[in-house]
């Protein structure tokens, strides 16, 4: 039963709350490479023409038209011109300057014939067919004026945009930074990946599928490792994360109701935080607030904190402005693996993309017709984990055996979630749902 003491939100009024509290962070100046997939953060603008200069768009022959208003005309050939050099020969009338693609058109020259439409011989070249004035020939600033705006903040830096800050000389440019992640795990059952479980105990997936995440997402993870069940190690859990200057703090377990979820108790302490029970499956509790500032919460960061856990030595930057002083936001994620992995998706992915200044922040979706009925009567949204399959009638969709929230090999073998409206109970074979994908579909 959910806790009668947590509103309970739709997914929509939970992103909605989270996206609210989020701002895009400000800008850092980086070269063009690693400024590819990022949002720009200023004004661009062209240095100069491009191309600078008349140039030619085949190889062939620089003549003046005139010369060739009628065919087949015979012209002397004066002259060779490669791209990279300019000609000093001018084309004097009955003249020709053999040209490459790309190559400055000689003065007195309009117009290019392509070899294709010449007869070469010796130092005479016969033109065969008649162009029009101007034909094979690319003006200067044909592409961009100088002084022209090429590129507008808020723009997304395709390889294409790559080029054309190249194009334009620009090496290196203001973009949006990516945000910081600090990610914790807790619970006294939890250690580390490269350690063998005693028993009872289970080794720490969480944190390393929603780091793989938060890189997808743009973002910058930093691994805290793992707090026990104690107040004091999840406050100081907390501290950490602001010493490293976390943008965003994502935690997972300790959000439920049971005797040992303490981060709700370590949180309320350390700042302002909701608890919400969501209608939806996996992932029915959730945290989310802010972290007071390292200057109001008593704390100076590693002081205390357990050998084993690690975060970035040295080369901090400076701290963030992406949540306005107030303090940082903070995601409390269920424990179980496919719950924490599917509430990361649903919440911190729009959260990070909106802070690196992105304005869609929706996941690729497709329709897919399921290959076996779904029944369940709990009101919830469900999320249940497919694997797609493309054919002639479109794409179908089969569940990846055991739907429960801790089965992470279900998730390994999906490409996508089939999202199950709250006001259905029962769907038979080959209805169609609506299926956020995971991955490109195999």
């Amino acid at each position: 039963m959910p806790d009668e003491r947590r509103p309970v939100l739709s997914v929509e009024e939970a992103l909605e709350h989270i996206l609210a509290t989020v701002h895009v962070l400000e800008p850092e100046r980086v070269g063009l490479l690693e400024a590819a997939g990022r949002v720009l953060a200023e004004e661009v603008t062209a240095d100069g023409d491009i191309p600078p200069l008349t140039n030619s768009a085949m190889d062939g022959y620089a003549v003046h038209r005139g010369d060739v208003a009628r065919t087949p005309a015979r012209l002397r050939v004066v002259g060779e011109v490669a791209a990279g050099h300019v000609s000093q020969v001018r084309v004097e009338p009955g003249t020709a300057v053999r040209i490459m693609t790309g190559a400055p058109l000689p003065a007195g020259a309009d117009t290019v014939v392509r070899f294709e439409d010449t007869r070469r011989d010796g130092e005479w070249v016969e033109v065969l067919q008649s162009p029009v004035t101007g034909a094979n020939v690319r003006p200067a600033g044909e592409d961009v004026r100088a002084g022209q705006v090429v590129l507008q903040p808020g723009q997304v830096l395709r390889p294409q945009e790559i080029g054309q800050l190249a194009a334009v000389g620009r090496m290196k440019v203001a973009v949006v930074r990516r945000p910081r992640v600090a990610i914790l795990a807790t619970g006294d059952e939890v250690v580390p990946p490269d350690q063998t479980p005693g028993p009872g105990q289970i080794r720490d997936a969480n944190s390393y599928t929603v780091a793989a995440q938060v890189q997808a997402f743009g973002g910058v993870p930093l691994l805290l490792g793992v707090a026990r069940d104690r107040e004091e190690w999840v406050r100081q859990g907390m501290r950490e994360a602001l010493a490293q200057r976390a943008d965003l703090i994502i935690t997972s377990g300790g959000v439920s109701v049971g005797d040992f979820d303490l981060v709700k108790q370590a949180l309320a302490a350390e700042g302002e935080m909701h608890f919400w029970s969501l209608n939806m499956k996996p992932g029915r509790p959730l945290a989310f607030g802010q972290i007071r500032p390292l200057s109001q919460c008593g704390g100076t960061g590693r002081g205390g904190l357990p050998s084993h856990w690690g975060g970035v030595a040295g080369g901090l930057p400076p701290a963030s402005g992406g949540t306005g002083g107030v303090g940082v936001p903070l995601l409390g994620l269920p424990g179980n693996p496919v719950a924490a992995m599917i509430s990361t998706e649903l919440f911190a992915h729009p959260a990070l993309l909106k802070m690196q200044g992105f304005t869609d922040w929706s996941r690729p979706k497709v329709a897919a017709r399921l290959t076996q009925p779904i029944a369940r009567k709990d009101g919830r949204r469900h999320y249940l984990r497919v694997r797609l399959r493309e054919t002639d009638a479109g794409y179908e969709a089969t569940l990846t055996g055991d739907q429960g929230s801790g089965i992470l090999y279900s998730l390994v073998q999906a490409d996508g979630l089939a999202v199950i409206p709250e006001e259905v109970d029962h769907l038979p074979a080959g209805a169609e749902v609506e299926i956020l994908l995971l991955s490109r579909i195999r």
